[in-house]
């Protein structure tokens, strides 16, 4: 016996219940978020090498190809400071754009990703991970504010002073300041009572804060591989024909006298225009002898990591003398702290920062070494040297003007690689046009790459890092930054320019 089937509701059924309302009108389907690129930097960024490449006449000395090249670096240079996508993602977008218009062939444009400056910054990358893997960064940064730290002069200059003798060995500021130093800096002050982003922050973590920051410049310009940038100047310099030799034990030389004096002065002047309200830190000592005995004596990996830094850098020192280039020298280090197990693969593979500089430093130094071969940096340094030569200056004049030019300049950069990539071939080439001594001018510009990574909150990766904790306020990092970028160019001006006639520079 078949069931009686229920009557399927009609499209005009009447409602089965009473209290049932019709359905309300439908709304509009709104499109979904957008997601990709922003837009009004996106528009400004190919505007900008739009107008470049179609409105600016094109100076009869220069190709069309090369002219074109100028206009998308000017694009690809205006969305690093705009931001339309992540600085990678923008770099590898402007190199399609070269290879798509066939402004440069597919060869030419990844050519610059076998330059050795490159792959040298991305193993350094991994040292650093090794160094705060392993922990021995902070065990060297807790020894000196043992031993420096019952005051908070001191203290600054406990962590100021670790921060160079392990420089060398960590040619990454940014790395140094978010692995090892800030968090040492945070638990200071928070056992001080000092938090962020309240009125307790000036007590002690401020100060702490913004003189870690501003002496890392000083860290940075004292040793070749100190910083990532230092090298690529180095070797942009040759390019034009500067040549260095005994690169690392050079740079040395010409900095140590400048460099150190901008690190022991830096503590004081900030402690007298930017005073923390406790000056005494008793506790600070104590704290750091406690988390030592918390770590214990050397552990194997800290010893192995040690060791194995210490041949690095004697190699790089020595390097130029045994024919051992200091990519080879970076590779065999890399390889031990593998073999030994400091470092697995996996470490490497997640040290993101390293591949992403990878891809847009290998970008921006294609575009400028193709911009040198195509003799755009010629015209350009040639022109501004004819000015210059036209204004009858010494070459000295001539050579303050563009490293002020050079200098301030930076305020619309959020990258202190970035700014190398980007301007530091040109300037030389026309420090050289108006006859400047080549290593001279090839170094200082090269210093002052360090001197402005604490201008601004943006200027560097260590400057974004301290003004992220949130002790330091917006309006003081700018008054700060300017009163110490004085401060450090009259030093390297005075005792610079007297040590490096004594070296003969110049």
């Amino acid at each position: 016996m078949s069931t009686p089937k229920s009557p399927l509701p009609t499209h005009n059924s009447p409602p089965s219940s009473p209290n049932h309302s019709p359905p309300p009108p439908s709304r509009p389907r709104r499109l979904p978020p957008w997601k990709g690129a922003k837009l009004i930097p996106l528009a400004i960024s190919i505007a900008i090498g739009l107008i470049f490449r179609f409105a600016v006449p094109k100076p009869h000395k220069v190709t069309t190809n090369a002219w074109q090249l100028l206009a998308i670096f000017l694009a690809t240079i205006s969305g690093l400071v705009l931001g339309p996508l992540p600085v990678g993602a923008w770099a590898f977008l402007c190199l399609t754009v070269t290879v798509v218009t066939k402004t440069l062939t597919f060869a030419a444009a990844f050519a610059a990703f076998t330059n050795e400056v490159i792959w040298l910054i991305v193993v350094s990358f991994f040292f650093s991970r090794g160094f705060i893997k392993t922990g021995l960064g902070d065990r060297i940064a807790l020894c000196f504010v043992s031993w420096l730290g019952k005051n908070t002069l001191g203290l600054s200059y406990g962590l100021a002073l670790s921060e160079a003798a392990i420089s060398p060995a960590i040619p990454s500021t940014t790395a140094r300041a978010g692995g090892i130093f800030l968090p040492i800096i945070k638990s200071l002050a928070v056992t001080a009572d000092s938090h962020p982003k309240n009125d307790s922050s000036r007590k002690l973590g401020a100060y702490l804060i913004q003189s870690q920051l501003q002496c890392s410049s000083s860290s940075s310009a004292l040793f070749l591989t100190a910083a990532a940038q230092n090298l690529l100047c180095v070797k942009l310099a040759e390019g034009l024909g500067v040549q260095v030799s005994s690169k690392w034990l050079t740079w040395l030389k010409a900095s140590c006298i400048p460099a150190v004096i901008s690190l022991l002065v830096t503590p004081v002047v900030l402690y007298k225009i930017f005073p923390p309200e406790m000056k005494d830190t008793p506790d600070a000592p104590l704290m750091a002898r406690r988390r030592l005995q918390q770590m214990g004596p050397m552990k194997s990996d800290e010893w192995v990591m040690t060791i194995v830094m210490l041949v690095t850098v004697g190699l790089w020192i020595a390097g130029e003398a045994i024919g051992l280039a200091s990519v080879i020298t970076a590779m065999l280090g890399l390889a031990l702290l593998l073999t030994f197990g400091i470092l697995d693969w996996n470490d490497c593979l997640s040290e993101k920062s390293a591949w992403d500089t990878l891809a847009w430093f290998g970008v921006l130094i294609g575009m400028a070494s193709q911009l040198t071969t195509l003799g755009v940096v010629a015209w350009m340094s040639n022109a501004v040297g004819n000015y210059l030569e036209s204004l009858s200056l010494h070459w000295f004049g001539a050579f303050c003007i563009l490293q002020a030019a050079y200098f301030f300049i930076h305020y619309l950069f959020a990258s202190q690689t970035g700014h190398v990539a980007a301007l530091y071939s040109a300037f030389l080439a026309m420090c050289l046009a108006a006859k400047v001594p080549g290593l001279f001018a090839a170094l200082a510009l090269g210093y002052n790459t360090n001197l402005f990574g604490g201008l601004t909150h943006y200027s560097s990766g260590q400057a974004a890092v301290y003004y992220g904790a949130g002790y330091v306020e917006l309006r003081d990092v700018f008054k700060l930054g300017i009163i110490i970028a004085i401060m450090n160019i009259v030093i390297w001006a005075v005792a610079g320019a007297g040590w490096w006639k004594v070296l003969g520079l110049y």
